[in-house]
């Protein structure tokens, strides 16, 4: 029988030296929410649960790995590290474990892209590829973290970046402008008649990605209409652009209108622009092929397809 101290002949450690991996899962989607109540509802945890995991991961080593302020976490040096090497490691594991799992060889092809991008634009379009295609299998990866292609095995990447970082091939340029339900235009006591008026309605705001400040995505609006300061009654923050959009459907707020994304909620009277004037963010939707694209038809295939999707009228 081994001997539990015993080292690793492969990688030269002892178990003790790594953290469980039920404390590497939590810790990983506490850092990606930052919030324990956020990733014990993820987890079907409890909040304090969360909490004593991430302490005991952080006594083990020796090192905190969040800032707890007031009503709010952040990753500690030490946690962004441990957060890029975990995020790293559970992605080829849930990897590997797919490709074990299979049973028989599909073709597929393995696609990445915002979360955003992939429930307002992408999934709703995704019928007509698979009826073209009827023996394609399609895995989306949505995500706002920029997965490594090759050690993810992903064919075709949907990267949103700024225009001059321009990370593959265009797929299309954002517009932007703000929407929110029909509904918030019938409250005479909060007209929605000017942008000005901003000031008396919650505004639902992106914050938290890749060093994303909050009124980020306000931005390039606001300073085509001249309001650079305007920060509304309030806010709601969201990690996730496709929460903030499920917000301004609920009535919530007013959010920004990333044009094409929301387009389709525009035509169908989901959401309207209150006002006249849109402006460019100067970022946009690019298409990358990974390494093991060139091999895969399906992925060529999959590519034409998403710029054939760009061009199409609603």
């Amino acid at each position: 029988m081994r001997n539990e101290n015993a080292k690793d002949d492969d990688a030269g450690i002892s178990r003790a030296d790594l953290p469980r991996l039920d404390l590497l899962r939590s810790f990983a989607v506490a850092a990606r929410t930052l919030s324990f109540t956020r990733a014990g509802e993820e987890l079907a945890l409890t909040q304090s649960a969360v909490s004593r995991q991430i302490q005991q991961m952080e006594e083990g080593l020796g090192v905190a790995l969040f800032e707890r302020r007031h009503r709010a976490l952040a990753l500690t040096p030490a946690g962004e590290t441990m957060y890029r090497a975990v995020q790293d490691c559970l992605e080829r594991l849930r990897d590997a474990t797919a490709s074990v799992r299979a049973v028989t060889r599909h073709r597929q092809v393995a696609v990445t892209t915002t979360p955003g991008f992939a429930s307002l634009w992408l999934i709703p379009r995704l019928a007509r590829f698979s009826a073209d295609h009827p023996l394609v299998d399609v895995r989306v990866s949505a995500t706002n973290d920029l997965l490594n292609l090759e050690r993810a095995g992903i064919d075709v990447a949907v990267r949103f970046c700024a225009i001059a970082q321009g990370m593959g091939r265009p797929l299309f340029e954002e517009t932007v402008l703000p929407v929110c339900a029909p509904r918030l235009l019938q409250d005479p006591a909060r007209p929605l008649r000017r942008p000005a008026d901003l000031v008396r309605h919650t505004l639902l705001v992106m914050e938290g990605h890749h060093g994303m400040a909050p009124m980020e995505d306000w931005a390039p609006w606001l300073q085509v209409m001249g309001l650079a300061g305007i920060r509304g009654t309030n806010q709601l923050r969201f990690s996730n652009y496709n929460d903030a959009v499920a917000a301004a459907l609920a009535g919530q707020g007013v959010a920004i209108g990333r044009l094409p994304l929301a387009a389709a909620l525009l035509h169908a009277g989901q959401l309207v622009a209150p006002f006249e004037g849109s402006g460019h963010s100067q970022r946009g939707y690019f298409v990358a092929a990974g390494p093991q694209a060139e091999a895969n038809p399906d992925a060529r295939d999959f590519i034409a397809w998403l710029h054939a999707e760009a061009q199409r009228p609603l």
